[in-house]
């Protein structure tokens, strides 16, 4: 008896599809990514979540070039040990149709 072998989409490629047929979703996605980028143990989800999303809408060549960097220079900064300046990461996040903004903390003093 032989197996018939399937073919398997991996979890990234299934999430990169995921986020950009629901841009709801993405956002959601990455307003909770971002909020890892805040604990030095946890940044590299954030900046994987923010690559991921990239590679959603356009991929990591033409989100690089919109972005005005190079894609070697993409790949490093959204690596897990990245180290993305504020301006790339508002270049990335203009060149995927997206913006930064800011609320209170938990603990915001009142």
């Amino acid at each position: 008896m032989s197996k018939k072998i399937v073919a398997a989409i991996s979890h990234h490629d299934r999430e990169v599809e995921e986020l950009r047929a629901d841009r709801e979703l993405a956002v959601e996605y990455l307003k909770a990514a971002m909020e890892s980028l805040d604990d030095p143990n946890d940044r590299a989800a954030g900046l994987l979540a923010l690559r991921t999303v990239a590679e959603a809408y356009g991929g990591l060549g033409a989100v690089a070039a919109e972005a005005g960097i190079s894609r070697e220079a993409l790949y490093r900064a959204l690596s897990a040990k990245g180290n993305p300046t504020l301006k790339t990461i508002l270049a990335v996040l203009k060149a995927v149709g997206m913006k930064l903004s800011v609320e209170p903390g938990r603990h915001a003093a009142a």
